[in-house]
């Protein structure tokens, strides 16, 4: 193994966003260990996620780590380097990616469309360079046809997961997911595969964690996926992405312990 693709909420960090809590909310240090571990090996580490370019950023200067991919694959940034990886959508005389999204029409026209079902997710939606971050409940396809039928297929929505809202946020919606309206170019599979191609890494030199829909798209290019079990305790559905997955392996622990879990057993396979 040569490089750990490892997505931050939910997987690497804990509850509360701390990388320093386990499941049950008491300290961990075993996302510390996973990331440990993977240096003294000379594994890099790369963040893989849907936050915005400044938080992950951040993220990966506190871990050591030079290459990082945000806001769902729409940007990679290598050594200080950043690529656009949304097909020609990049900021311009226009304003921002996310300027031109709005512009679009897109974000208001799913708003009214499933009202009472999607809102912003506020205030992690603020400040954004490109995609608008929503929260709701949609059916499979349905903000895809949407949009074709508006002519904005060049835009997706994706699920990037169940967010834990607070209790006066949607309170009509039983389970609520985080979802990112972007190019539809982009995703965490496309950036993953770029860094990859960038340091010369092949298929079987890296493995994913994550916890999400979107993140499970990372088998595609990886040699191995692995999904944490929180994942699937906040999730049920993504059990049937698991079975039918080719390269996806369920981590019998949550959070940071299960990417630990993910790292050490790489090894130990010989990997």
């Amino acid at each position: 193994m040569r490089c750990l693709y490892a997505d931050l909420d939910g997987t690497l960090l804990g509850p509360g966003a701390s990388l320093l809590r386990g499941a049950d909310g008491s300290f961990s240090p075993l996302g510390v260990r996973a990331i440990e571990a993977c240096w003294r090996a000379g594994i890099e580490v790369v963040l893989y996620s849907g936050r915005r370019q400044l938080s992950v950023f951040e993220c990966a200067r506190l871990i050591g780590s030079t290459a990082y991919v945000f806001e769902l694959g729409c940007g990679l940034v290598v050594d200080g380097e950043l690529e656009w990886l949304t097909d020609g959508i990049v900021p311009d005389a226009r304003g921002t990616i996310y300027d031109q999204i709005e512009a679009s029409g897109a974000p208001a026209l799913l708003l009214e469309h499933f009202a009472q079902r999607l809102e912003y997710h506020t205030p992690w939606s603020i400040d954004r360079e490109v995609s608008h971050l929503f929260r709701g409940a949609l059916e499979p396809g349905e903000a895809e046809d949407v949009l074709r039928a508006a002519g904005l297929d060049w835009l997706r929505l994706v699920d990037n997961g169940v967010v834990r809202a607070h209790a006066e946020q949607m309170p009509g919606l039983p389970v609520v997911h985080a979802y990112h309206l972007i190019p539809a170019a982009a995703s965490k599979a496309r950036g993953v595969a770029r860094h990859m191609q960038a340091r010369g890494y092949g298929r079987a030199d890296c493995i994913a964690v994550g916890d999400s829909r979107e993140d499970i798209d990372t088998a595609r290019v990886v040699g191995a996926f692995w999904l944490v079990a929180n994942a699937l305790e906040r999730d049920p559905t993504l059990e049937r992405e698991v079975a039918r997955g080719s390269g996806v392996r369920l981590a019998s622990e949550g959070y940071g312990a299960g990417v630990y879990e993910a790292v050490v057993t790489t090894l130990a396979e010989g990997g």
